[in-house]
């Protein structure tokens, strides 16, 4: 879980590192937009963007019950961020494992991947398809 908010953190002090130099060398204005720039950066790679996380065995579970495909994810993963802002509001239909919470869900990517860790890998129908395309993806939503 620590894992994932390192670079949040990372960026948020460095936004305060930048708006305190800004503000010490008399430009309060520079120093509010660069925080702000900062803190919108720490909050897209944060976890907090992305839909509330189940376990690997628990989103098996309801992906056969309601057809729905699976996420497999991790914080900061640009491309996992990518899918999840291009599909909006739809992101709330998938089901979602962050790998870095759970060892099943990392095994689970591993096995579809041949040893990579390598996110996101979507489930359709128990078929991995690694980093698909955001459209293809809200088209196989039931």
């Amino acid at each position: 879980m620590v894992r994932g908010w390192i670079l949040p953190v990372v960026f948020l002090a460095c936004g305060v590192a930048a708006a305190f130099r800004q503000t010490a060398q008399g430009s309060p204005g520079a120093a509010a937009t660069y925080f702000l720039v900062f803190l919108l950066a720490a909050a897209l790679l944060s976890p907090l963007v992305f839909p509330r996380s189940i376990g690997a065995a628990e989103a098996r579970r309801r992906s056969e019950a309601d057809g729905r495909p699976i996420v497999y994810w991790r914080s900061g993963c640009r491309y996992c961020l990518r899918l999840r802002l291009r599909l909006a509001r739809d992101a709330r239909r998938l089901h979602w494992v962050n790998i870095w919470q759970d060892p099943e869900g990392a095994a689970a990517v591993r096995a579809a991947t041949g040893g990579d860790e390598t996110v996101p890998t979507v489930v359709v129908a128990g078929r991995p398809h690694v980093n698909p395309d955001p459209d293809w993806v809200r088209s196989q939503l039931p």
